[in-house]
């Protein structure tokens, strides 16, 4: 193995990590979206529920 090998080596690592980062940062604002679609969808469906069926008034 030869110093070239070393160097491609290393190259290729340092490529698969920034890739492996991109694609991290890419999922992070799609799980964001997503996660707060499913919070305002949640948020909907209460305030319907309590619209449909509203709460008796205790004395």
């Amino acid at each position: 193995m030869n110093v070239d090998d070393v160097v491609a080596e290393k190259i290729a690592a340092a490529r698969a990590r920034v890739e492996g980062e991109r694609r991290q940062r890419a999922a992070l604002p799609a799980a964001r979206k997503r996660g707060l679609a499913i919070r305002h969808a949640t948020k909907l469906r209460e305030a319907n529920y309590r619209r449909t069926y509203p709460q008796k008034e205790t004395p």
